[in-house]
């Protein structure tokens, strides 16, 4: 059984998809995910109320720049049955669908980033899979310390009740 809630770490390249990009929609379709483990962990793992770190990757500094909240379940993602979608993949299906996404809930904007080198340099996150040699995924598992500690980090203070 699953501890309530989990805790995730969601990547996405500021340009195209930032926390101020969420911070305006509110919500949004975490659409796109192409990769199998990752897929997994949204289909399996992830439920309504966990929160997330979402974190910008390939930019400089790459970082932690706010939190999320899933707000809705794993369902298909149709941008995979969309031959206009960067994301469309010809094998999926609505009757058989290979990927998945949730809704995610802006929460808050950090007030200020925190940056992969000064997480490398916190003894207390040095079992992050992000720090980990040859960790790409996309979605990856956070311990509640980890997600705490960054929220520290980021200038938040110990994390606030309604996160």
């Amino acid at each position: 059984m699953l501890t309530r809630p989990q805790y995730w770490l969601l990547k996405s390249e500021p340009l195209t998809y930032s926390i101020d990009h969420l911070a305006s929609d509110r919500t949004t379709d975490w659409e796109g995910i192409r990769n199998y483990q990752a897929r997994n962990f949204m289909r399996d793992q992830m439920q309504v109320d966990d929160l997330a770190i979402f974190y910008h990757s390939n930019t400089k500094p790459p970082g932690a720049a706010g939190v999320c909240r899933i707000s809705q379940p794993a369902h298909p993602d149709h941008s995979a049955w969309n031959p206009s979608s960067p994301y469309f993949d010809p094998t999926a299906s609505p009757t058989h669908p290979r990927w998945w996404m949730v809704e995610v809930t802006f929460i808050s904007k950090f007030k200020q980033l925190v940056s992969l080198p000064t997480m490398r340099q916190d003894p207390e996150l040095q079992d992050m899979l992000l720090l980990q040699k040859g960790q790409r995924l996309s979605i990856q598992p956070l311990t509640a310390s980890q997600f705490h500690r960054i929220c520290i980090l980021a200038g938040e203070g110990e994390a606030r009740p309604e996160l």
